[in-house]
């Protein structure tokens, strides 16, 4: 045997196995072309495999599609040579068993929800929702999501988000030095007018702002400038800051009368121009505060005159906080700036400061003839006539005026009259805004202790 292997006889058939390949060794070698010595072709030995081979066999390379072409060179195909698009499939939900039909159909969901689908898929979409729950589910959620997506409104933020942002805060926020409660509405309502004069331009300072207030029975203003409103709060916050030994604005010798202090201020030469006043009133409201919380309890009670009457420094420090409110909505007015009310604990204290000073200024018009006299006098601490007075909305309340004597106690068995006002409208009233005649939205009873209470409310109104 040469190494060669031989085929089968005549007739006979071939085997897988009966060709062995050559090992290259005896007579026969390869010659030139790949033939062995004998002239006959030889089978191809295979390379040798590796390990690496067995463990990760290489696909043969895929075989390129043809490339598309028209029934012409250069020419655009047509229609009928362009392939076929799948048909949308029917609307079957996966408990039809037809679990190919139920992913096609779901991967439509997000273009069904942005309204990208044609109408054929709009409708195959649809009546699957019909049939199935998890696809109706996950379509609803899509659709509240290009919702939020597509949401029409106005980018610029809401003109109040500040001052609830910043109420949230005054509300919160532990305060570094601990404000006694009597001086928090002070606090807050100096803030928040400070808050409004950051927000406002260099030539809105001069804008024209009205004060308005009541002397004898008759509405009065003055029109001055923000700057000039600032400037006269100034100078009534002085009044509290030269009682605790601080500087007033105005000097040692300077008049207690609020309009004879303002107008003192607004004639000197010192008088601050657009926004200069705005750092010495909020460095002077920030001195007060500071003072009054490291000065100890007994300090409330200290007795600050207004001229013709005094209030005790907690009494004050409300007064001041309702007149800041007050005057920083006729300047909100002037600049077309959102504000507020004070938040209804505070506005709760403020209106409960009027409804104790009522009886004297009521005794007090009495005493100029501005007043019905007294009809029944009881001793000092006992319940006498009384008029009933509600006020509505958050920080309000019902209070029961005496009539005939300030040091008599209101009481509800001796009401004569009742009056109901929102509680915005009763502080419009005791400060000079609203005319008594128009204030009160409901009264019921004695025409003229209504009268005469509703005129007293008013005369706690000043410059």
């Amino acid at each position: 045997m040469n190494g060669v292997p031989h085929g089968p006889g005549p007739g006979e058939e071939r085997r897988p196995g009966d060709e062995r390949p050559d090992t290259g060794t005896g007579a026969g070698t390869t010659g030139p072309g790949g033939a062995d010595s004998t002239g006959r072709a030889r089978p191809r030995i295979p390379a040798p495999r590796t390990a690496a081979d067995d463990l990760d066999p290489q696909p043969p390379p895929a075989t390129p599609p043809p490339a598309h072409r028209g029934p012409e060179s250069g020419t655009v195909p047509s229609e009928a040579d362009m392939p076929a698009v799948p048909p949308v499939p029917s609307a079957r939900g996966p408990h039809d068993g037809d679990d190919d039909t139920h992913s096609v159909l779901k991967s439509f969901l997000g273009a069904w929800a942005l309204s990208a689908c044609s109408p054929e898929e709009s409708a195959a979409v649809e009546a699957h929702l019909g049939e199935c729950a998890p696809c109706a589910d996950e379509a609803l959620r899509l659709r509240d999501a290009v919702g939020l997506l597509h949401t029409e409104r106005d980018l610029d933020l809401d003109p109040l988000l500040r001052f609830r942002v910043l109420e949230n805060c005054l509300g919160r926020r532990p305060a570094r030095i601990p404000v006694p409660d009597w001086a928090a509405p002070y606090d807050a309502e100096t803030a928040r007018l400070d808050a409004l004069l950051r927000d406002i331009g260099e030539a809105e300072w001069n804008r024209p702002v009205r004060l308005r207030w009541f002397e004898s029975d008759e509405q009065v203003s003055r029109t001055t400038t923000v700057a000039g409103a600032i400037g006269h709060l100034m100078t009534m916050d002085g009044l509290v800051a030269g009682a605790l030994g601080l500087d007033d604005p105005l000097g040692r010798d300077a008049p207690c009368a609020p309009v004879e202090r303002t107008e003192k201020f607004w004639r000197g030469e010192s008088f601050p121009v657009a926004s200069e006043v705005h750092d010495p009133w909020r460095d002077q409201s920030h001195t007060l505060i500071r003072t009054v919380s490291f000065a100890g309890r007994e300090v409330a009670e200290l007795s600050i005159s207004y001229s013709d009457f005094s209030l005790p420094l907690r009494d004050s420090l409300l007064d001041r906080a309702f007149e800041c409110w007050i005057h920083a909505d006729d300047i909100a007015d002037a600049v077309d700036y959102p504000y507020e009310p004070p938040r209804g604990s505070h506005l709760h204290r403020m209106i409960d400061l009027a409804m104790r000073l009522l009886p004297a200024a009521l005794a007090g018009r009495r005493r100029s003839g501005r007043a019905g006299p007294a009809r029944h006098l009881v001793s000092a601490g006992s319940p006498g006539r009384s008029l009933h007075l509600e006020i509505e909305g958050a920080g309000g309340g019902n209070w029961y005026i005496p009539l005939d004597s300030p040091a008599a106690l209101g009481s509800p068995d001796h009401t004569v009259a009742q009056v109901a006002l929102d509680r915005i409208e009763f502080c419009q009233l005791v400060a000079g805004h609203v005319p008594p005649d128009e204030a009160a939205a409901g009264q019921d009873g004695d025409r003229q202790a209504i009268r005469d209470v509703l005129f007293a409310a008013a005369s706690l109104s000043r410059m």
